[in-house]
């Protein structure tokens, strides 16, 4: 089974005079949906980018089934909060993108883009330019774009940011169905309290001052939705109110001090 691991990561800026992150350990074995949360300022993008292999630890490792992570990969996809797709390109070209530069004639490309334009529910939308598509519908087809690589572990981070409320809760359930199909491994980046709980299996907790992991949280939500439990089941179960509620403390816990 594939894993990612950051074992005692530690992450140092020029010109800071404390470390963004320091002694981080995180897990991800294939099929987990890990989910960072923490105050502002406490190194969620930097541990995201270490697994990427855009930042490189000042100290400890970053390891994919025990190979150094030295640069980004093939597999590893990371989806920003920016889409960040190709305007010239329609939808399918850009969903597309990664299986043409591996050399995937034509028609297997458009057929394979199109597969996972349905699985993100954009099957009607493959000759669409990206400026004709909502906020929510370009990160659909980022994700789908994402996932053409086959990626091992998807990083994302704060992938639903920038989207309207109710377009988000549409997305969480989105990216809940992806991770299904696949069964790749998901390292997230959230300030969205529900949002870690709906989607995670585990959840991360970091302080800032510097960066650094206080709290672990194992959650069994997110299998409940894979298991056919609605969503709006969940929510309104006190289970996931106690949940939410222990979740603020150790997010919020020391802030005053």
């Amino acid at each position: 089974m594939p894993r990612l691991v950051l074992d005692q990561v530690s992450v140092r800026y020029d010109g800071q005079a404390r470390p963004a992150v320091e002694r981080a350990s995180i897990d991800i074995a294939s099929g987990d949906f890990v989910v960072l949360v923490g105050r502002s300022g406490c190194g969620k993008t930097s541990l995201l980018n270490v697994a990427a292999g855009l930042v490189m630890p000042a100290g400890g490792s970053a390891t994919v089934d025990g190979a150094p992570i030295v640069a980004p990969g093939a597999d590893r996809a990371v989806v920003f909060q920016n889409d960040a797709l190709f305007p010239w390109l329609s939808a399918r070209e850009n969903v597309a993108f990664a299986l043409r530069l591996r050399g995937v004639r034509p028609s297997e490309r458009a057929r394979r883009a199109d597969a996972l334009l349905e699985l993100v529910q954009l099957e009607d939308s493959g000759d669409r330019s990206i400026w004709e598509l909502s906020g929510g519908m370009r990160q659909r087809v980022g994700l789908a774009r994402a996932l053409a690589a086959e990626p091992q572990f998807l990083l994302l981070d704060e992938p639903l940011g920038a989207l309207d409320a109710l377009t988000r809760e549409r997305m969480q359930i989105t990216l809940l169905d992806i991770w299904a199909a696949s069964r790749a491994g998901i390292l997230m980046v959230t300030h969205g309290i529900e949002e870690a709980l709906v989607l995670a299996t585990g959840i991360v907790v970091l302080a800032p001052s510097p960066g650094r992991v206080v709290r672990t949280f194992e959650t069994g939500f997110s299998r409940r939705y894979t298991g056919g439990e609605s969503i709006r089941s969940i929510k309104a179960d006190p289970a996931f109110a106690a949940a939410r509620g222990e979740l603020t403390d150790a997010i919020f816990e020391g802030e005053a001090a």
